[in-house]
């Protein structure tokens, strides 16, 4: 289907600009520079691809939290987002195809007698999460009988982990394992407890928008522009998810 680009764009960005919420909550994604406090990362570089081939300008908002993008749809402050796809968010959010896996798995302590994530699912256990995180919602959904306590933010969630001497932390393995290198007595557990799926995102009501949007991705996944960006920001180890069938350009 051959869409008209001008209605693309008035119907993705009607301000007129591309409002793009970055996810610095996830780092395999998303980073920014210490230095010159400048945000990079596969969703940034894709947010500006997007936004040169529509001929918008990209203006970047980061967040520290999914939690805290997904709650700043309420106030419509985005029109595009890089998010984990989960039921709950798929309520309010039209998600592209998914184009990176990511392992939600704990951290532990080294002494500790978990070795398998479905060692953690036990009365008494108890779990640090980022609030609103999509290995939150997950296991918010699948655990039977620990005990998840939250943090603002997916890094807080470690600190409060070492601070109340819970049982593991949940989060993304990327971040988690660099922590555990840089950290004695924790560790990484081997296995995870879900692949969390990585796609880009639109506000629901914005038919024309997503359609363009999964057309989008999948191009940029086939093309290796996706697996580029996380290389060159580090994250080559992140799995690129193909698409199932090849897209032609809109």
């Amino acid at each position: 289907m051959i869409l008209d680009i001008a209605a693309v764009r008035g119907d993705l960005a009607p301000s007129g600009e591309l409002r793009v919420a970055i996810n610095l909550g996830n780092p395999v994604l998303a980073q920014r520079d210490e230095t010159t406090g400048n945000l990079g990362g596969g969703s940034v570089a894709l947010a500006n691809a997007l936004a040169n081939e529509l001929g918008l300008v990209a203006r970047l908002t980061p967040y520290d939290a999914a939690g805290k993008v997904f709650a700043a749809l309420e106030d419509e402050l985005w029109d595009l987002a890089f998010l984990a796809i989960e039921p709950v968010r798929a309520e309010k959010i039209a998600f592209s195809s998914p184009y990176v896996s990511i392992d939600g798995t704990y951290l532990v302590r080294m002494d500790s007698s978990f070795q398998k994530a479905a060692d953690l699912d036990g009365q008494g256990h108890r779990i640090s999460v980022g609030r609103g995180a999509a290995y939150d919602l997950y296991l918010s959904r699948t655990l039977q009988h620990s005990e998840l306590v939250r943090a603002d933010t997916s890094a807080s969630a470690v600190d409060l982990f070492l601070e109340q001497e819970l049982e593991a932390a949940a989060g993304v393995r990327q971040p988690l394992e660099r922590f555990a290198r840089s950290t004695p007595g924790v560790r990484v557990l081997a296995d995870n407890f879900t692949e969390i799926r990585q796609a880009m995102a639109v506000p629901k009501a914005r038919k024309m928008a997503a359609e363009y949007i999964e057309n989008f991705i999948c191009r940029l996944v086939r093309d290796g522009f996706v697996a580029r960006a996380l290389a060159e920001s580090g994250q080559s180890d992140a799995r690129v998810v193909l698409p199932i069938l090849p897209t032609a350009p809109i």
